[in-house]
């Protein structure tokens, strides 16, 4: 889907804008002139050390690029997690050139489980955790006061203002590769559902939002 959507921009000058262990920095790497991570966990850029060379430890906030330097931006699953989600929209568009495109994966609250665990009565609990995302905001917060969530009304909202234009959007299912892992058949047919609800208008039960936009400017 990422290749799909920059198009040529892939062949350019790349940015994973929070790259974690660099995975998917592994394989942009494959077509780009230059693929640069950036991740705010020193720890992590040290596990992506071994198979990516151009990394820079940064905060989404302040990215250390000069304008208009990338043809591609991933930022996959880092927007919930910054402590300023609109500063971070402003410095992807800022050192993205004209044309240049951005592709976002964020969490949607559509999703009936909160998959960042919560925090009840003072202690953290990990795991997914059932119509958490469906209560008032005032609640929910109060639940995961570590981690956003979003809906279609608030993307437009984040990017409001900003030279990038919505190319594409849609909601998603995750790949469930972990059950895959444990239960081939049952993971391959789950995962089969759910990509064909994706088109359908179930979709607004995804699991993540999956925009794509142009820097207009």
């Amino acid at each position: 889907m990422i290749r799909q959507w920059a198009g040529e921009t892939v062949k350019g000058v790349v940015l994973e804008n929070g790259c974690g262990v660099g995975q998917y920095l592994e394989r942009l790497a494959e077509n780009a002139r230059l693929a640069v991570g950036i991740d705010v966990e020193f720890e992590r850029l040290l596990e992506a050390k071994k198979k990516n060379r151009d990394l820079v430890c940064a905060v989404g906030e302040h990215l250390p690029f000069k304008n208009s330097m990338f043809d591609l931006m991933l930022s996959h699953e880092v927007l919930e997690h910054v402590q300023d989600d609109r500063q971070s929209a402003e410095e992807m568009a800022r050192t993205l050139r004209a044309g240049g495109r951005l592709v976002v994966f964020c969490p949607n609250r559509g999703y009936p489980y909160e998959t960042h665990g919560i925090y009840w009565k003072g202690k953290y609990h990990f795991g997914n955790k059932l119509f958490v995302n469906y209560l008032p905001d005032v609640w929910r917060d109060k639940l995961a006061p570590h981690v956003r969530i979003y809906m279609h009304r608030s993307l437009h909202k984040l990017f409001g203002g900003l030279p990038l234009k919505v190319v594409y959007r849609t909601t998603i299912f995750g790949a469930y590769d972990n059950i895959i892992h444990r239960s081939p058949a049952l993971g391959k047919l789950l995962r089969s559902l759910l990509q064909f609800l994706e088109k359908t208008p179930l979709r607004a039960l995804g699991l993540s939002h999956f925009w794509v936009l142009e820097k207009s400017e």
